[in-house]
């Protein structure tokens, strides 16, 4: 029995002499140490001959050894049975490394003190580890707190406000001190609570994960404000709900915008509308009426020439073709008011035959290129050809171009038109920038929500492009 246990004895002594991570030995009543591991060695530096028989007050700064630190701590461990500690230590070559320490107070069956065991491990890295991201949380905490542009708190399971920023405080006008601990359904309109919209959205966060939701939102002072909001639920490691993450953004002077370029947009389409109202009604009374009236004063002339003699027929025949050039310039603006083609073939041959008509008579090379794999509606067709024509005639006026090349592209689910000249150009890149026409062109893609750009190079030309969706929106153009 004594042979085992003596064997017993002597594996635990290995075992603990050959641990590592973890310095284990032994104080005499005293505090002085009688026995020293490899742990210990590793950590505290100093080997088993050089420690043994010195006060384990050695391993303490000198500001803890001053204060009494050491004996108050095995006064503890004998009141106690033990002590645990954490604290900086000092090593052999005297730097510090913090320590966890447990001291225990070891008595004999007569409860008479035969010394300590003190076990020690180094936790400078994970101290280390805990202080950076502490740092880091308190970075975090910094930076949420001063941000001035969204509302950023938090919210407890029931919905309860936790935490507020500075954002908070401005968008909404409520402290830190008047706000923590009421309900986050303060915030809306008397009519989204009584039909559960806060609890609904807290639900649907749950679900989810996350909720974005923009609507009505109610200050301190009774004011409403549109607000974009995102609730995120926050789960621990086992899937408890913790509570939410609320992040909330005035987006007031935005909507206002928003609201006032649609209604701009409405207005304008109304306006572009009714010019294409006018110009078809022109071009109808201009063709039904004073072509068929001049076409019937020709063919008299013609009737009359016939039955005069000369001089007379030439001078009436002469007549007759001014009548025709009349008709000739009439149906020309006929075609400009409203271009058949645009009904007959669509709006490709109807820009492609105004450039050859326009081209020609300026004496321009040109080209059109028909990419197109979609036909725009009617309402984005004539768009298009409006702005052409436009921008065809800006450089028939200020280009003194040689060439022009007009491109349609199906980009997008829309038309992208590009219109290239090799003209004089401008200098500060944007062609013409405030000319009533260009002002025109920018009107029209904008009514048809979309958008047009002009760039222009000193002696290299200018390029006008625009995108017109191929489908109207509906909000632009309602009657």
């Amino acid at each position: 029995m004594d042979d085992a246990r003596r064997l017993g004895d002597d594996r635990y002594r290995l075992l603990v002499q050959s641990v590592q991570d973890y310095g284990i030995f032994m104080l005499d009543p005293g505090g002085h140490i009688l026995s020293w591991n490899a742990g210990a060695e590793r950590i505290k530096g100093y080997s088993a001959e050089e420690i043994v028989g010195q006060h384990f007050s050695v391993f303490y700064p000198p500001e803890d050894v001053a204060a009494g630190k050491p004996a108050r701590e095995l006064e503890v461990a004998i009141e106690q049975g033990r002590l645990e500690d954490e604290g900086w230590r000092v090593r052999k070559d005297g730097t510090r490394f913090w320590a966890n320490v447990v001291i225990t107070a070891l008595f004999d069956e007569r409860r008479k003190l035969q010394g300590f065991g003190k076990v020690t491990r180094d936790m400078t890295e994970r101290r280390n580890a805990e202080l950076a991201l502490r740092e880091s949380e308190e970075r975090f905490r910094l930076l949420v707190q001063s941000v001035q542009d969204y509302g950023i708190f938090m919210l407890d399971p029931g919905g309860h406000i936790s935490s507020w920023n500075t954002g908070a405080e401005r968008i909404k006008g409520y402290s830190a001190e008047e706000i923590i601990g009421q309900h986050f359904s303060v915030f809306y309109p008397p009519e989204d609570v009584a039909a559960g919209k806060p609890a609904r959205e807290l639900e649907v966060a749950i679900e989810q994960g996350r909720l974005e939701d923009e609507g009505w939102r109610v200050r301190k002072d009774g004011t409403r404000f549109w607000a974009n909001v995102v609730i995120t639920a926050l789960f621990d490691e086992r899937r408890k709900l913790q509570g939410f993450g609320k992040v909330t953004r005035d987006m007031t002077e935005r909507r206002n915008a928003e609201q006032a370029l649609r209604e701009r947009r409405r207005l304008v389409g109304h306006l572009v509308d009714a010019q294409e109202v006018e110009r078809r009604r022109i071009a109808w009374d201009v063709h039904d009426e004073s072509i068929q009236s001049m076409v019937a004063v020709g063919m008299r002339l013609q009737l009359l020439a016939s039955r005069l003699p000369e001089p007379h027929a030439s001078a009436v025949g002469g007549l007759d073709e001014s009548v025709r050039a009349a008709i000739a310039r009439l149906r020309g603006l006929v075609s400009r008011l409203r271009p058949p083609e645009l009904d007959r073939h669509g709006l490709v041959e109807a820009v492609a035959g105004y450039v050859d008509e326009v081209a020609g008579r300026w004496g321009l090379a040109h080209s059109v290129r028909d990419d197109l794999t979609a036909e725009p509606s009617p309402e984005a067709a004539i768009t298009v050809y409006r702005i052409c024509q436009e921008a065809l005639s800006n450089v028939h006026r200020h280009a003194r171009a040689t060439r022009v090349d007009l491109t349609l592209a199906t980009v997008d689910n829309g038309t992208l038109v590009r219109i290239t000249d090799d003209g004089v150009g401008t200098a500060g890149g944007d062609a013409g920038n405030g000319h009533f026409g260009l002002i025109e062109m920018h009107e029209r893609a904008e009514a048809a929500h979309g958008w047009l750009s002009v760039t222009s190079t000193p002696g290299e030309g200018t390029v006008v492009e625009f995108w017109l969706p191929i489908l109207p929106d509906v909000s632009g153009f309602e009657p």
